[in-house]
């Protein structure tokens, strides 16, 4: 049997995915960091080496859809609270530091739970769909952007 549900709209999305954004920023304000912090460190961290600063940047932007100096900021911030640093083999590009790595992972590890829990007993399928549906959305709005 097929449960009947709305249709996903503009509104509904926003208010998914900013329920899921205040569970994250509860767990990173427990840790001291914000939101555009956690986004740019998972970049580094997840990185198979160090970062330069312009790609991180770029990356950053283009997932945060921030301005430029937005995020250079939010990189200066980090390497203020010794999170990241410059890589002693090449100073355009940074890497974590001990802290940052904690930083990273007691985070992560706080915000999958929280996560397992958002998404119990949703079926497999269901979240294949909907994970269809969410990168045809961001897709067509990324190249929407891009055309103004």
């Amino acid at each position: 049997m097929t449960i009947a549900a709305p249709p996903i709209t503009p509104r509904a999305l926003a208010l998914a995915h900013y329920a899921g954004r205040a569970l994250l920023e509860r767990v990173l304000a427990r840790h001291g960091i914000t939101f555009h912090q956690s986004v740019t460190l998972r970049v580094v961290a997840v990185a198979d080496g160090p970062v330069g600063r312009d790609t991180l940047v770029g990356e950053v932007t283009g997932s945060l859809k921030e301005a430029e100096s937005v995020v250079r900021g939010v990189v200066e911030e980090l390497v203020a609270a010794k999170l990241v640093e410059a890589d002693p083999a090449d100073v355009a590009r940074l890497r974590l530091t001990d802290a940052g790595r904690r930083s990273y992972d007691t985070t992560s590890v706080e915000s999958a739970e929280i996560s397992a829990r958002v998404y119990a007993d949703i079926p497999p399928e269901d979240l294949a769909a909907a994970g269809r549906v969410l990168a045809t959305i961001a897709e067509r709005a990324n190249a929407e952007l891009a055309r103004t």
